[in-house]
């Protein structure tokens, strides 16, 4: 079974901290702390899935060209439903509006340093080995 390709957004402040969002209590990982983001749809651009999550998730407007590739994680069997996945990590600086919460989770801006005392969902703790590139 392939495996489902999820995108994950750094998003960067004009201070340096980055929003990391809780999963709502009850859901996949739920009351871990992740970069938002969510699956690819079918037929979809990984930027342009990370945008629409992003509206989604957090009611704020990404252009795809503000988000920049910086790395990824996986799992043979991390999904909900047994199937592997592959974590895609982007950095983006640059939105439209203030992002809040739409889903029952909540948001905390995070300084780099300070990330891995976050109880992070696990391939979300995978990525913080692209933390040199979190920081401006």
């Amino acid at each position: 079974m392939a495996p489902i390709i999820v995108v994950a957004g750094a998003l960067i402040g004009p201070d340096g901290r980055i929003a990391m969002h809780r999963r709502p209590e009850g859901k996949h990982h739920g009351g871990l702390w992740e970069f938002p983001g969510g699956k690819v749809d079918a037929g979809e651009q990984p930027d342009a899935a990370l945008a629409r999550e992003l509206h989604e998730e957090l009611a704020i407007v990404v252009a795809p060209d503000d988000c920049v590739p910086t790395g990824f994680a996986s799992s043979p069997t991390g999904g909900p439903d047994g199937r592997g996945i592959v974590l895609l990590l982007y950095i983006c600086r640059r939105w439209s509006g203030t992002p809040d919460p739409q889903e029952g989770g909540s948001l905390q801006w995070t300084v780099a340093d300070m990330l891995d005392t976050l109880a992070l969902a696990p391939l979300d703790r995978e990525l913080l080995r692209f933390r040199e590139f979190l920081v401006l």
